[in-house]
C-alpha cells in the first residue's frame, strides 16, 4: 500500500468516524431499533467505501442522506411491514423534548420518506397508505376522505406496501413534495388532520 493510498484510507476513516454518531442517530430515529440502526451505519460505511469521491461535494451530507435512505428502505421492507403496524419513520405524536438537531434529523427522514412515496405510489395509494399507516385511520374513514370504496381502500393499502418495496420511479414535483412534507409534519405535531385530509383528497381528484 503506497503512502498516498494509506493517507487517503485514513482520511476516509476519519470522515466516517466523525459522521458516525449522527448517522446512528438518524437510523435509530427512523427505525427505533438499536440493532437495525447499527446495521444501517455499517451499510452506510460500505456505500462510502465504494463511492466515487469526485462526485461527493459534502461527505457529511452524502453520508447523512445515505443513512436516511438505507434506514427508510429497511423500514418499508417486507419484514418490517409485517412486524410493525405503523411505519416508525412517520411521527405519530409530537415529542416536545426533542432538540433542534434531532428535530432536523426527523424532518430529513420524513422528507426522504415522502419523496419515496411520491416516486412509488399513485395518489390514491399514497393517501390510503398515509392515513392508515401514520394515523391508524379505519378503512371506512379512509373511504370517506378519498371517496373510494372500503374494500378498495384495503386493497390500496396492501398495494402500497408492495410498491414501497419495489423499484417503480415517478418524477417528483418539488412544490408537491414540499407541500406534502409540511402538511404531514403539521398534522403529526398538532393532531389537526383536516388540512392533510383535504390535500390527499385533492391529489386523488386531480
Amino acid at each position: 500500500m503506497t503512502g498516498s493510498v494509506l493517507e487517503g484510507w485514513r482520511d476516509d476513516n476519519a470522515v466516517f468516524a466523525a459522521a458516525r454518531p449522527r448517522l446512528y442517530a438518524v437510523a435509530l430515529r427512523v427505525l427505533g431499533d438499536v440493532g437495525d440502526a447499527e446495521d444501517v451505519v455499517q451499510d452506510a460505511w460500505l456505500r462510502w467505501e465504494r463511492a466515487d469521491r469526485s462526485d461527493v461535494l459534502s461527505p457529511p451530507a452524502f453520508l447523512a442522506v445515505t443513512a436516511s435512505r438505507l434506514a427508510i428502505n429497511v423500514a418499508v421492507s417486507a419484514r418490517r411491514r409485517h412486524e410493525t403496524p405503523v411505519g416508525p419513520w412517520l411521527p405519530e405524536t409530537v415529542d416536545r423534548g426533542v432538540g433542534p438537531e434531532m428535530a432536523a434529523e426527523r424532518q430529513e427522514a420524513v422528507d426522504a420518506a415522502i419523496r419515496l412515496m411520491l416516486e412509488r405510489l399513485t395518489a390514491t395509494e399514497r393517501g390510503s397508505y398515509l392515513l392508515r399507516r401514520a394515523f391508524d385511520y379505519p378503512y371506512r374513514r379512509i373511504s370517506e376522505v378519498l371517496q373510494i370504496g372500503i374494500d378498495h381502500a384495503r386493497q390500496l393499502v396492501r398495494r402500497a406496501h408492495a410498491a414501497m418495496g419495489g423499484s417503480r420511479r415517478r418524477p417528483v414535483d418539488a412544490v408537491t413534495h414540499r407541500r406534502l412534507v409540511r402538511t404531514f409534519l403539521a398534522a403529526a405535531q398538532t393532531g389537526d388532520l383536516d388540512e392533510l385530509e383535504e390535500l390527499l383528497a385533492a391529489d386523488v381528484r386531480s
